[in-house]
């Protein structure tokens, strides 16, 4: 092996390790909020008004991340993508820590819940800044052609961190209720700090990026990286918004929607439905990097996407239909079977994005995207799937939603793939001029 491909194998080793430990911060916080929040900070508010205050925390990390986008995108395009991401990845990790000692409301009283928004939000500008740098230090280093298989190794850090955050709790929800509810669902939270320093020694061993490396040598790094990338590429940041949401609902609509609908209404059970996600996470983990496989061997891009996302209309729908039976295996079908498209499209969404923007606004363009659709679609997925559930009685309303983020996502994606692709390293084929895109 060549030094070169040692180096872009540990920046892609190191890139799923990060994102693997930021991604578990991120979901044990859904989990939660599903599970035992409204009992523990809103224990005032009764039944599905307390969960969808709950619900309404959890968006609050999602409402941060553009602003997390915005401070470390600035950084990365200017000083390094390694530097950002090992201030990222600290900055998720003690917050993190920080909720697993917080005090409920019975303790503290209206403080808790304050301090768990305050503490979240941190949390959001922490992730904010750690996605888009963990797919640029993997896709960067990759040898060419190959930027697509690399970025994706950022991009198994999601299913990898949920799966942890699922099992994590699997093992926490055998314990009485009162035990549970008093201190159980604090550890996980708590085993954030052990993990951090874990992430932390593999980061500091990964390099810069070369084509960063490159720009930071030519001193052709952007003065104002958010500046330039709105005023030259505006239709890319709204392509690639809509372009990243099913990537990032569809984990929501199952681990933390469908999680409190199934517990709540259907009479399924913390484990047993637990055990649903973990079996659709592992699920995941197996499938997904066969989507950045897909796209890569295939001679369209337009033509895999479509092929990996067209699926989702029908499975979708058909998760929810299934879950309403009550059935444990017709549940644990549907949540599996929905599962397959989207993390498909989700194993090649980093690279595909990555690639619509020039290096030198890489970082803040793609950590826009998918931070401001994390915010806007992704991050409310559970609260308007909540409120159409308590507005309809009827998970129909659900469904159409999740049907229409499913074809907003493909039109998008097809949209944003016919703009110019200025990654050189990319084995679909670049247009030759076009470098301002409106």
């Amino acid at each position: 092996m060549s030094a070169a491909n040692a180096t872009a194998k540990r920046a892609g080793i190191g890139a799923f390790i990060g994102s693997t430990i930021e991604w578990f911060d991120f979901y044990i916080y859904g989990t939660a909020s599903a599970l035992v929040f409204d009992k523990v900070f809103f224990p005032e508010l009764d039944g599905a008004i307390g969960t969808l205050v709950a619900f309404a925390t959890f968006w609050v990390g999602f409402l941060a991340r553009p602003l997390g986008g915005i401070i470390f995108g600035h950084i990365g395009d200017r000083l390094g993508r390694k530097k950002t991401l090992v201030i990222t990845l600290l900055l998720m990790g003690i917050s993190t820590t920080l909720i697993g000692v917080l005090p409920g409301y019975a303790t503290i009283g209206i403080a808790a819940p304050i301090l768990l928004v305050v503490i979240r939000m941190i949390q959001g500008i922490g992730l904010g800044g750690e996605w888009g740098g963990s797919v640029l230090i993997a896709s960067e280093h990759a040898p060419k052609g190959k930027s697509i298989l690399y970025g994706a190794f950022a991009q198994q850090g999601s299913p990898v961190g949920n799966t942890l955050s699922t099992v994590s709790f699997l093992a926490i929800s055998q314990l009485p209720d009162a035990a549970f509810v008093s201190w159980g669902w604090r550890i996980p939270f708590l085993a954030s700090a052990l993990l951090v320093v874990v992430g932390l020694f593999i980061r500091l061993k990964v390099t810069e990026s070369p084509a960063m490396a490159g720009l930071i040598e030519a001193k052709k790094v952007a003065k104002l990286p958010l500046t330039e990338v709105l005023r030259n590429h505006p239709m890319l940041i709204v392509l690639g918004i809509g372009a990243c949401t099913i990537g990032l609902s569809a984990t929501y609509f199952k681990s933390t929607f469908a999680l409190s609908w199934a517990t709540s209404d259907i009479g399924f059970s913390r484990s047993s439905f637990l055990t649903i996600i973990l079996v659709a996470n592992i699920t995941q983990i197996l499938v997904q990097p066969w989507g950045a496989v897909i796209v890569t061997k295939m001679t369209s891009w337009r033509r895999a996407v479509s092929v990996m996302l067209l699926p989702e209309l029908v499975l979708m729908p058909l998760m929810f239909l299934l879950i309403s039976t009550g059935d444990y295996a017709s549940a644990m079908v549907g949540v599996v079977i929905a599962t397959v498209p989207h993390c498909l499209y989700y194993a090649a969404l980093a690279g595909m994005l990555a690639s619509r923007f020039p290096a030198h606004v890489r970082y803040t363009g793609i950590s826009l995207c998918y931070q401001l659709c994390g915010t806007l679609l992704g991050g409310t997925t559970p609260i308007v799937g909540q409120f159409l559930l308590n507005l309809t009685g009827s998970i129909t309303a659900v469904i159409v939603f999740a049907v229409f983020q499913v074809l907003l996502t493909l039109g998008c994606m097809l949209a944003l793939l016919k703009r110019p692709n200025y990654d050189e390293r990319a084995e679909e084929p670049a247009p030759a001029t076009a470098a301002v895109t409106r």
